[in-house]
């Protein structure tokens, strides 16, 4: 016979799955208690990582159906959901999207909803990298230096240099120029460095 199970995910401990819990009855589907298996986990979290989805995984039979509101209940991106869906499918497991118009992710019409939207998302994030790609050019096109701004001028540099040659201590040098000890630290490293390169061109 078969079982019904609602998989709810929330992503932090501040957030409850009671209206997650609540639109799968209103939805019409049947769930005992027993059978809802609700975790806080970060979604970033692939859904086999998972302790909870994990022991969903072991409780569920072919033949059983599975219902969860969002497609990110599902997996932490589209590549995820999809191998978890294939994983259920394989077991002869029917999943069921609220978002979706609960529709089964695993019948020839769920697969097809699931592709048209992996494609839009992939359509979205190739967009996106073009969009800045594009600006980094016109910033560069611009004059515009890229990247982090360096935190101590050349001339800055060689005075920290000549201070700590004179005994004067990072900390010091850090909180005098407003910047970080391992700013400090660099600018003492970058000279010994072009000191060593010179010492070697001169032998």
């Amino acid at each position: 016979m078969s079982r019904t199970f609602a998989y709810v995910r929330v992503s932090t401990h501040g957030q409850t799955t009671e209206n997650q819990i609540g639109e799968i009855r209103a939805a019409g589907f049947d769930v005992n208690a027993r059978r809802v298996v609700s975790e806080t986990v970060s979604g970033s979290l692939a859904a086999k990582e998972r302790e909870g989805f994990t022991r969903l995984l072991d409780r569920m039979e072919e033949g059983d159906v599975l219902v969860v509101t969002k497609m990110d209940r599902l997996g932490r991106n589209a590549m995820d959901v999809r191998a978890t869906v294939d994983l259920l499918a394989g077991m002869g497991v029917k999943v069921h999207c609220l978002a979706l118009g609960g529709v089964d992710l695993t019948s020839s019409t769920g697969r097809m909803t699931m592709s048209v939207i992996n494609a839009v998302a992939e359509f979205e994030r190739d967009l996106l990298i073009e969009r800045t790609h594009a600006g980094l050019m016109r910033a560069k096109d611009q004059g515009r230096v890229l990247g982090r701004p360096r935190s101590l001028t050349d001339a800055q540099k060689q005075a920290v240099r000549e201070k700590l040659g004179e005994g004067a201590s990072v900390s010091k040098l850090a909180r005098d120029l407003g910047v970080s000890r391992q700013t400090i630290q660099r600018a003492r490293d970058e000279g010994k460095r072009e000191v060593e390169t010179e010492q070697k061109g001169e032998g």
